[in-house]
Protein backbone atom coordinates (compact mmCIF):
# COMPACT_ATOMS: atom_id res chain seq x y z
CA UNK A 1 0.00 0.00 0.00
CA UNK A 2 1.32 3.12 -1.00
CA UNK A 3 1.15 6.10 1.82
CA UNK A 4 -1.31 8.08 -0.41
CA UNK A 5 -3.82 5.43 -0.22
CA UNK A 6 -3.73 5.55 3.90
CA UNK A 7 -6.54 6.88 5.64
CA UNK A 8 -9.53 6.28 7.69
CA UNK A 9 -12.96 7.33 8.49
CA UNK A 10 -13.59 9.53 11.37
CA UNK A 11 -17.07 9.10 13.25
CA UNK A 12 -17.01 8.56 16.81
CA UNK A 13 -18.56 12.59 17.25
CA UNK A 14 -19.57 15.72 16.79
CA UNK A 15 -18.57 19.30 18.05
CA UNK A 16 -21.14 21.84 18.29
CA UNK A 17 -21.45 25.87 19.13
CA UNK A 18 -23.79 25.21 21.65
CA UNK A 19 -22.19 22.75 23.30
CA UNK A 20 -18.28 23.79 23.66
CA UNK A 21 -17.35 26.05 26.94
CA UNK A 22 -18.01 30.32 25.79
CA UNK A 23 -14.01 30.91 27.83
CA UNK A 24 -11.62 28.24 25.57
CA UNK A 25 -9.30 27.72 28.41
CA UNK A 26 -12.80 26.06 30.32
CA UNK A 27 -13.20 24.05 27.14
CA UNK A 28 -9.67 22.74 26.56
CA UNK A 29 -9.89 21.57 30.63
CA UNK A 30 -13.08 19.78 29.46
CA UNK A 31 -11.42 17.97 26.70
CA UNK A 32 -8.28 17.20 28.31
CA UNK A 33 -10.18 15.73 31.50
CA UNK A 34 -11.87 13.45 28.82
CA UNK A 35 -8.25 12.78 27.25
CA UNK A 36 -7.25 11.92 30.53
CA UNK A 37 -10.51 9.90 31.59
CA UNK A 38 -9.99 7.40 28.57
CA UNK A 39 -6.22 6.82 29.95
CA UNK A 40 -4.33 7.84 26.73
CA UNK A 41 -0.76 7.93 26.63
CA UNK A 42 0.84 11.04 27.15
CA UNK A 43 -1.99 13.31 27.01
CA UNK A 44 -0.28 16.32 28.15
CA UNK A 45 2.40 15.71 24.88
CA UNK A 46 2.03 18.83 22.31
CA UNK A 47 4.09 19.67 19.74
CA UNK A 48 5.75 23.26 20.39
CA UNK A 49 6.42 24.85 16.78
CA UNK A 50 8.31 28.17 17.06
CA UNK A 51 10.60 30.53 14.08
CA UNK A 52 13.78 31.62 14.32
CA UNK A 53 14.26 35.55 14.10
CA UNK A 54 14.44 34.39 10.15
CA UNK A 55 11.58 33.07 10.43
CA UNK A 56 12.90 29.69 10.10
CA UNK A 57 10.59 27.05 11.38
CA UNK A 58 11.01 24.20 14.23
CA UNK A 59 9.02 22.13 16.03
CA UNK A 60 9.55 19.33 19.20
CA UNK A 61 6.98 17.55 21.48
CA UNK A 62 7.17 19.05 24.89
CA UNK A 63 5.12 18.44 28.08
CA UNK A 64 2.06 20.39 29.46
CA UNK A 65 2.81 20.78 32.93
CA UNK A 66 0.33 23.50 33.94
CA UNK A 67 -2.65 25.60 32.02
CA UNK A 68 -4.94 28.32 33.70
CA UNK A 69 -6.73 31.46 32.50
CA UNK A 70 -2.44 33.33 32.05
CA UNK A 71 -1.60 30.04 29.64
CA UNK A 72 -0.12 26.99 29.16
CA UNK A 73 2.83 26.04 30.84
CA UNK A 74 6.30 23.92 30.29
CA UNK A 75 9.68 23.90 31.13
CA UNK A 76 12.98 23.37 28.81
CA UNK A 77 16.58 24.47 29.36
CA UNK A 78 17.07 28.28 28.50
CA UNK A 79 19.92 27.81 26.45
CA UNK A 80 18.41 25.19 23.83
CA UNK A 81 17.43 25.53 20.34
CA UNK A 82 13.85 26.29 21.26
CA UNK A 83 14.56 28.38 23.87
CA UNK A 84 17.08 30.67 21.34
CA UNK A 85 14.29 30.86 19.17
CA UNK A 86 12.00 32.29 22.01
CA UNK A 87 14.72 34.91 22.64
CA UNK A 88 14.63 36.51 19.11
CA UNK A 89 10.73 35.87 18.42
CA UNK A 90 8.83 35.38 21.58
CA UNK A 91 5.56 33.06 19.57
CA UNK A 92 4.42 29.60 19.67
CA UNK A 93 1.82 27.49 18.75
CA UNK A 94 1.28 24.33 20.99
CA UNK A 95 -0.73 21.57 19.17
CA UNK A 96 -2.00 18.56 20.76
CA UNK A 97 -3.25 15.70 18.85
CA UNK A 98 -5.29 12.76 20.62
CA UNK A 99 -6.12 9.95 18.05
CA UNK A 100 -7.99 8.06 19.82
CA UNK A 101 -10.68 10.73 20.70
CA UNK A 102 -10.05 11.80 16.79
CA UNK A 103 -9.27 15.15 18.34
CA UNK A 104 -6.76 18.14 18.02
CA UNK A 105 -6.22 21.00 19.83
CA UNK A 106 -4.68 24.16 17.99
CA UNK A 107 -3.09 27.19 20.40
CA UNK A 108 -1.05 30.19 19.57
CA UNK A 109 -0.01 33.33 21.55
CA UNK A 110 2.86 35.14 22.79
CA UNK A 111 5.21 33.60 25.13
CA UNK A 112 7.31 34.83 28.07
CA UNK A 113 9.01 33.14 31.16
CA UNK A 114 7.69 31.98 34.27
CA UNK A 115 8.67 33.67 37.59
CA UNK A 116 11.50 31.78 39.11
CA UNK A 117 9.95 31.15 42.11
CA UNK A 118 7.52 28.86 40.23
CA UNK A 119 10.28 27.68 37.92
CA UNK A 120 11.85 26.36 41.52
CA UNK A 121 8.63 24.45 42.92
CA UNK A 122 7.95 22.74 39.55
CA UNK A 123 12.06 21.54 39.58
CA UNK A 124 11.79 20.86 43.16
CA UNK A 125 8.90 18.28 42.28
CA UNK A 126 10.60 16.77 39.49
CA UNK A 127 12.30 13.15 40.52
CA UNK A 128 15.71 13.24 41.40
CA UNK A 129 17.20 11.81 38.21
CA UNK A 130 15.55 14.56 36.21
CA UNK A 131 16.77 17.00 38.17
CA UNK A 132 20.49 15.44 37.98
CA UNK A 133 19.48 15.67 33.87
CA UNK A 134 18.73 19.10 33.89
CA UNK A 135 22.65 19.95 35.19
CA UNK A 136 23.85 17.06 32.90
CA UNK A 137 22.88 17.92 29.51
CA UNK A 138 23.58 21.13 27.55
CA UNK A 139 20.72 20.99 25.86
CA UNK A 140 20.94 21.25 21.63
CA UNK A 141 25.11 21.66 21.96
CA UNK A 142 26.94 18.73 20.03
CA UNK A 143 27.75 16.05 22.01
CA UNK A 144 30.39 13.83 21.06
CA UNK A 145 29.49 10.59 22.47
CA UNK A 146 27.32 9.60 25.06
CA UNK A 147 29.62 8.35 27.05
CA UNK A 148 30.53 11.70 28.21
CA UNK A 149 26.81 12.62 28.90
CA UNK A 150 26.83 9.62 31.44
CA UNK A 151 29.74 10.64 33.13
CA UNK A 152 28.48 14.17 33.95
CA UNK A 153 25.42 12.18 35.29
CA UNK A 154 27.72 10.34 37.37
CA UNK A 155 29.71 12.83 38.82
CA UNK A 156 26.74 14.79 39.44
CA UNK A 157 24.96 11.79 41.36
CA UNK A 158 27.81 11.79 43.26
CA UNK A 159 27.89 15.78 44.02
CA UNK A 160 24.20 16.07 45.01
CA UNK A 161 24.00 12.31 46.64
CA UNK A 162 22.24 13.90 49.56
CA UNK A 163 19.37 14.65 46.96
CA UNK A 164 19.00 18.30 47.51
CA UNK A 165 19.90 19.25 43.48
CA UNK A 166 19.77 22.89 43.34
CA UNK A 167 17.38 24.68 40.45
CA UNK A 168 19.68 25.75 37.20
CA UNK A 169 20.49 29.00 36.34
CA UNK A 170 19.46 28.04 32.83
CA UNK A 171 16.29 25.99 33.76
CA UNK A 172 13.06 26.86 33.94
CA UNK A 173 9.51 27.67 32.62
CA UNK A 174 7.94 29.42 29.94
CA UNK A 175 3.80 30.60 29.75
CA UNK A 176 2.23 30.65 26.22
CA UNK A 177 -0.64 33.53 27.20
CA UNK A 178 -3.27 32.07 23.89
CA UNK A 179 -4.56 34.73 21.27
CA UNK A 180 -6.02 31.93 19.30
CA UNK A 181 -7.41 28.43 19.99
CA UNK A 182 -8.77 25.99 17.44
CA UNK A 183 -11.01 22.67 18.30
CA UNK A 184 -11.04 20.24 16.07
CA UNK A 185 -13.10 17.24 15.97
CA UNK A 186 -12.85 14.43 13.38
CA UNK A 187 -16.07 13.64 10.94
CA UNK A 188 -16.94 11.32 8.25
CA UNK A 189 -15.66 12.38 4.63
CA UNK A 190 -13.01 15.02 6.19
CA UNK A 191 -15.87 17.37 6.96
CA UNK A 192 -14.97 17.83 10.32
CA UNK A 193 -15.90 20.30 13.06
CA UNK A 194 -13.28 23.24 13.68
CA UNK A 195 -14.44 25.98 16.29
CA UNK A 196 -11.72 29.08 16.98
CA UNK A 197 -11.62 30.86 20.02
CA UNK A 198 -10.26 34.42 18.79
CA UNK A 199 -9.06 36.80 21.61
CA UNK A 200 -11.14 40.35 20.68
CA UNK A 201 -10.08 43.31 23.26
CA UNK A 202 -10.65 40.97 26.48
CA UNK A 203 -13.08 38.88 24.95
CA UNK A 204 -14.01 35.65 23.23
CA UNK A 205 -14.70 35.68 19.70
CA UNK A 206 -15.96 31.56 18.63
CA UNK A 207 -16.22 31.06 15.06
CA UNK A 208 -16.93 28.02 13.12
CA UNK A 209 -14.22 27.38 10.50
CA UNK A 210 -14.31 25.17 6.96
CA UNK A 211 -12.90 22.14 7.37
Amino acid sequence: MSIADLRREYSSRALDEGDVDRDPVRQFRRWFDEALAAELVDANAMTLATASATGRPSARIVLLKEVDEAGFVFFTNYESAKAADLAANPHACLLFFWVELERQVRITGTVERVSREASEEYFRSRPLESRIGAWASPQSTVLEGREILEARVRALTTQYADGDVPLPAFWGGYRVRPEELEFWQGRPSRLHDRLRYRRVDSDWRLERLSP
